[in-house]
């Protein structure tokens, strides 16, 4: 164990290529695949570089700044940044090449104002279908399309993709926001806006309901292998989780029956047995919601957390089992491997995979492995 991270996730980059590869051959439509908040938790850059390998042309992120690291670190491809800030300026996304997503018409004018005369600003336009979010409204939605094909015509823009967000809450309710959808890309075009992508899908509906691909679709949760599918595991959709969460036994320790476990005794051990210490806590970013629930293996074996998960540390009871100092510990990772599913501590947290891996923190050391060494299938 010499030399190991205290604390580390293992990032299968093979994995999130061959998971875009799967994905791309089921959606048959140009991919941009979503590296938003550090990838998921799997990294920006690495996530970035294995998706465009597996066949996505282009990238999304949250905000500028995430664009903008991305080029930094010599990522070439098209990346669109769809959320902002009041009052945005938009002149640090027109020099790096960076597409924006479109929400107001004040946005708009500041795409715009960004412009230089040899390099328009390339945007996608949004607009709300019923998630209540950012995106044109609807009572704005003409006057925004006709002022963005008068300054296409100008040189200041590029009209690259007109897009939304699904709810995921039904079938029913997303194809309502999706017809929605289609008379907002009839309206746009009664004004001159045709652009050349439409997206709405994201990973749910890019898998569940066909019909929402159109020419465009962007894939987040699914990329890193996990199910956007409350019914479906990512193995059932031929996903291989890319993260895998360990780390090793850092003490050990023999106590009586009645034995108080962490802050605030919520556990108390029922018999004499070995109380294992994991050096993890929900600094790192695993939740302290899921203190008393969340699994963990330990060599071959699954425990659960005992007692209250603190912010550098939690304890398992692991009984008589022969558990020693060095040990490894995996708490999430690729279930067809015998290991926990990072959805069993959504479910341990009250919360969703999503979070479980987005949370994970600095201290928490990335290792960027092949599959051969995660024991990953072919």
């Amino acid at each position: 164990m010499t030399g190991r991270p205290l604390r580390e996730a293992l990032i299968d980059v093979e994995a999130i290529e061959q998971n875009v590869r799967h994905l791309r051959r089921l959606v048959q439509t140009e991919v941009i695949a979503v590296v938003k908040a550090d990838g998921y938790g799997h990294g920006a850059v690495r996530a970035a570089t294995a998706a465009l390998s597996g066949g996505a042309s282009r990238l999304g992120v949250a905000d500028i700044a995430e664009a903008v690291a991305l080029r930094r670190a010599g990522i070439t491809a098209p990346v669109v940044a769809w959320l902002h800030g009041p009052d945005p300026d938009f002149r640090s996304a027109a020099e790096h090449g960076i597409e924006l997503g479109i929400s107001s018409i004040v946005q708009l004018q500041a795409a715009a104002a960004a412009a230089s005369p040899d390099h328009p600003v390339g945007v996608h336009l949004k607009v709300e279908t019923g998630l209540g979010r950012n995106g044109v409204e609807p009572r704005e939605w003409v006057r925004v399309c006709a002022e963005a094909a008068r300054l296409e015509r100008v040189g200041h823009l590029r009209v690259v993709g007109v897009f939304s967000h699904l709810s995921n809450t039904s079938l029913a309710d997303d194809r309502a926001a999706l017809a929605r959808f289609h008379d907002a890309l009839d309206a746009a075009a009664e004004v001159g806006v045709r652009p050349p992508l439409r997206h709405i899908a994201a990973s749910n509906a890019a898998i569940a309901l066909p019909e929402a691909r159109l020419n465009c679709v962007r894939l987040g949760i699914a990329i890193y292998g996990l199910s956007p599918l409350a019914d479906r595991s990512s193995a059932d959709l031929g996903l291989r989780p890319a993260m895998t969460l360990r780390s090793s036994v850092a003490a050990v320790r023999r106590v009586p029956a009645g034995q108080g476990v962490s802050y605030g005794y919520t556990h108390r051990t029922a018999a004499e047995t070995t109380l294992a210490l994991i050096p993890l806590g929900y600094a790192d970013g695993v939740p302290r919601q899921a203190s008393g629930r969340g699994p963990v293996m330990i060599g071959d074996r699954r425990f659960t957390v005992s007692g209250r998960i603190a912010m550098d540390q939690f304890v398992v009871d692991v009984g008589d089992a022969q558990v020693a100092v060095g040990d490894e510990v995996v708490l999430f990772g690729d279930p067809t491997l015998g290991r926990p599913a990072a959805a069993e501590w959504g479910d341990a947290a009250d919360t969703i995979d999503y979070e479980i891996v987005t949370r994970i923190g600095p201290r928490v050391h990335r290792t960027a492995v092949s599959s051969e060494m995660t024991g990953g299938r072919p």
